[in-house]
């Protein structure tokens, strides 16, 4: 039997006009247009934000929706760097450039969120710094985390543009960033969970805990994962590449053992709280609160065993289940249960959803394109046979 020799990243190279792209082109240019008039008319014109609910989806969505699903590099990082499981480390950029354009431009996207946007200079200013806030705590680590993950991926460009020296340089020092990487997503993502927390009565028993900082930290780590398989199992298919089940077999075993500690915490925790009743009500709410924990439990039926995991159709379901629960346990406790009072309700428009679509499109056209012209996915493995030859 042959065995396969490692082979460094390459292009994948290939014509970036595709189906995929031009929507990706039209989604853009829409979203382009709507921010256009939001700049100059405000956030009346073009959302449905009220007194009431002055967070929508473009931050529930671009921010805390955005970030969790750009978890695949922390997650993946963790694996490698802190438990040493170094057979990963193929997986390491391709996780990185999803969490590189994730965060990128859900920093990005909070800009057209803010009411006064011409004063968004302020955070990079000490004088306004409000070191007591939680809110300042998550734009600070994010901002750092941004410019910390374009450091690490930058190796990509330098190999690229044969630039080793400067390479060798950059490695000596990477090690730096490798652990601000690790460091700096657990405090932010931690702290959005916190951002719940602060929010006292208005949000439902089911999803106001204390707890809230290591139920969203746990979960951005199984999103991650979440993620990491659903991109390989679509770049295996769009690139007709083979996919790396050696990987992705094990790494969805460590996803499972980490979604069933989440689950042991979250449903502990709500029944400590005597709030495992509201989950029983017949309202939207509760119904709500069954879909997020069913899609998070639905991965343990679809690749629970072995054999399960080796078979790419089920990995791509689970990858898509784990996408969807960690998407409703932050639109569950940010928007639909979320009550700020009587008289107040809110609904994003199209616009609203347009923008969050464009954004979207964004990091797809450009994942596709720098997969496409410089060195991140891994080439086809070569039969040492054929190496030798």
């Amino acid at each position: 039997m042959s065995t396969l020799h490692p082979a460094p990243p390459a292009p994948v190279g290939g014509s970036l006009f595709g189906a995929t792209t031009l929507i990706c082109g039209v989604l853009m240019t829409v979203m382009a247009a709507i921010i256009v008039v939001r700049m100059f008319f405000g956030l009346a014109s073009v959302t449905n934000l009220n007194d009431g609910y002055s967070w929508g989806l473009w931050v529930v969505g671009d921010v805390f929706i955005g970030s969790a699903l750009a978890c695949g590099g922390f997650s993946v990082a963790l694996l490698v760097y802190i438990f040493n499981q170094g057979q990963y480390h193929p997986l390491v950029r391709p996780a990185l450039l999803g969490s590189l354009f994730g965060y990128t431009l859900a920093g990005a996207a909070i800009t057209v969120d803010l009411g006064r946007w011409w004063n968004f200079w302020h955070i990079f200013w000490p004088a306004y710094f409000n070191v007591n806030s939680v809110m300042f705590e998550v734009a600070a680590c994010i901002t750092l985390y941004i410019i910390v993950m374009w450091i690490e991926f930058s190796p990509v460009f330098l190999e690229k543009l044969g630039m080793r020296e400067a390479r060798q340089k950059l490695n000596k020092v990477l090690f730096v960033f490798i652990a601000l990487g690790i460091v700096l997503p657990m405090m932010h993502q931690a702290s959005l969970g916190t951002m719940l927390v602060v929010m006292g009565g208005q949000v439902n028993p089911l999803w106001q805990t204390p707890l809230q900082p290591l139920i969203y930290l746990l979960s951005a780590i199984i999103l991650g994962y979440g993620v990491v398989l659903f991109e390989s199992c679509v770049a295996a298919s769009a690139y007709r590449r083979q996919i790396e089940l050696h990987l992705l077999n094990p790494m969805a075993r460590v996803m499972l053992g980490t979604m069933a500690f989440y689950l042991l915490v979250r449903f502990a925790d709500v029944i400590w709280r005597d709030a495992f009743a509201l989950a029983f009500q017949p309202n939207y709410v509760a119904l709500s609160f069954w879909v997020e924990n069913a899609c998070f439990i639905a991965p343990f039926l679809l690749i629970g065993s072995v054999e399960a995991r080796r078979n790419p159709a089920r990995l791509f379901l689970a990858g898509i289940a784990v996408m969807l629960s960690g998407i409703l346990l932050r639109l569950n406790g940010f928007l639909i249960a979320f009550d700020t009072g009587p008289g107040w309700s809110y609904f994003p428009s199209v616009a609203e959803l347009l923008v969050t679509l464009g954004i979207f499109a964004a990091e797809v056209f450009g994942y596709i394109y720098i997969t496409r012209r410089f060195p991140v996915l891994p080439r086809e493995p070569v039969p040492a046979r054929a190496a030798q030859a």
